[in-house]
């Protein structure tokens, strides 16, 4: 009995049917038994006519309209902003290139890195230091990586949590010892065009993306069980180069801030800092600011400020007699302790406990980059220089 849909017998195929492909009438297909001989064929089927126009005009209009959507809702319900670049291994690696030969580079942890405004910077003294600070990770690596670059013989600020600097593993800021990894021309060039787009469209944020917010919807169920709940989200925005400031929602919705400083759990560390892992941290910074200036350059040290909640903890763990001020005079290194500026009298606004508020950060900044003037030659208060700060512009 001869298939319903198809047969091999062209004797079969009803009068006015073409038997090649291709001019079928609509809606008859060819299958693997019409086409003998053939390997794997594969089904098919003539397309139907179809107002392809139309339905073009449809999509856009659609995906114009969708992307109306995110955008409004990005910066009026989450409040991101265009211009927050994606901070990633490549951008860091971009910075690292433009180290060599730079007259200042700061190194450090999230606080250096949030704290630190290169505008004000190079108000002050013409310079524009390298930002190469990365969060989450230990200042002592990356002084280390800097000590280990021959083509950088500028100053290197060093900018550092105390329980951070003498942590015994790298942090997030592992790959600085093979960042070669990622100079790829297809990594460069991804990376160029995403901040392109990111400079103009708001809702490409990282944090935002919905692989992350799927990622988000555990809630730890399981006790005991860390997951995303225990992550730190989204904390800065990051400009050109590297510039880097609390992201203001931080300040502004007490629910996000009050989730932000949950996760720093009060920085009770795991793990004991021995007397003799604080010794091999001293050892190892002498090591490495002693061949910095083997080729004539330096190092000074800044530490930045934090709020009593953590500090009390960072204090018990790394006493600052055995950790600051020992480390100054092991590396025979100028410094700068937020407690020793003036403006530290008044106290610092401090969201999240950990990093300063952007304007704060202004301020900490120029304090401390005046102090530098007069502590080291290597930079100098310019003529045009604008006036000093007060505690009053951090509110």
């Amino acid at each position: 009995m001869p298939s319903s849909t198809s047969s091999s017998d062209p004797g079969s195929v009803p009068k006015g049917i073409l038997q090649r492909e291709g001019a079928l009438p609509a809606g008859l297909r060819l299958t693997a038994s019409d086409r003998p001989g053939q390997a794997q064929p594969v089904p098919t089927r003539d397309v139907p006519a179809q107002p392809w126009g139309r339905i073009l005009i449809g999509v856009l209009g659609a995906l114009i309209v969708s992307a109306i959507g995110l955008e409004v809702n990005a910066r009026e319900r989450i409040g991101l902003h265009a211009g927050d670049l994606d901070n990633s291994e490549i951008a860091w690696s971009n910075e690292k290139l433009r180290a060599a030969g730079a007259q200042a580079a700061i190194v450090g942890d999230s606080r250096i890195l949030f704290d630190t405004d290169l505008d004000r910077f190079e108000a002050l003294t013409g310079v524009r230091p390298i930002q190469l600070a990365i969060h989450g990770t230990s200042a002592l690596t990356l002084l280390e990586n800097m000590a280990d670059d021959p083509n950088f013989k500028g100053v290197l600020i060093v900018g550092l949590a105390d329980t951070m600097f003498f942590q015994p593993f790298d942090g997030y800021g592992g790959y600085v010892k093979k960042w070669h990894e990622f100079r790829a021309p297809y990594r460069i060039v991804s990376n160029e065009i995403d901040h392109v787009l990111q400079r103009r469209i708001a809702f490409l944020d990282s944090n935002y993306r919905l692989s992350v917010l799927a990622h988000r919807l555990d809630r730890d169920f399981r006790p005991g069980v860390e997951g995303p709940m225990d992550d730190i989200w989204k904390l800065q925005e990051v400009g050109e180069h590297r510039a880097t400031h609390l992201w203001d929602r931080v300040e502004y919705d007490p629910a996000w801030r009050a989730r932000t400083r949950w996760a720093w759990k009060g920085f009770k560390e795991k793990f004991p800092y021995t007397p003799e892992l604080i010794a091999n941290g001293h050892a190892r910074a002498k090591a490495a600011v002693d061949k910095i200036r083997a080729r004539g350059g330096d190092v000074v040290f800044i530490r930045p400020p934090s709020a009593p909640q953590l500090r009390v903890n960072e204090e018990a763990q790394v006493p600052k007699a055995k950790g600051w001020d020992f480390l100054l005079r092991n590396t025979h290194s100028i410094g700068i302790h937020a407690d020793d500026l003036p403006v530290s009298a008044h106290g610092w606004n401090l969201p999240e406990w950990s990093h300063l508020s952007r304007k704060c950060a202004t301020v900490f900044t120029d304090a401390y980059v005046r102090r530098l003037t007069e502590l080291t030659p290597r930079f100098r208060l310019r003529p045009d220089a604008p006036p000093s700060l007060s505690r009053v512009d951090c509110t």
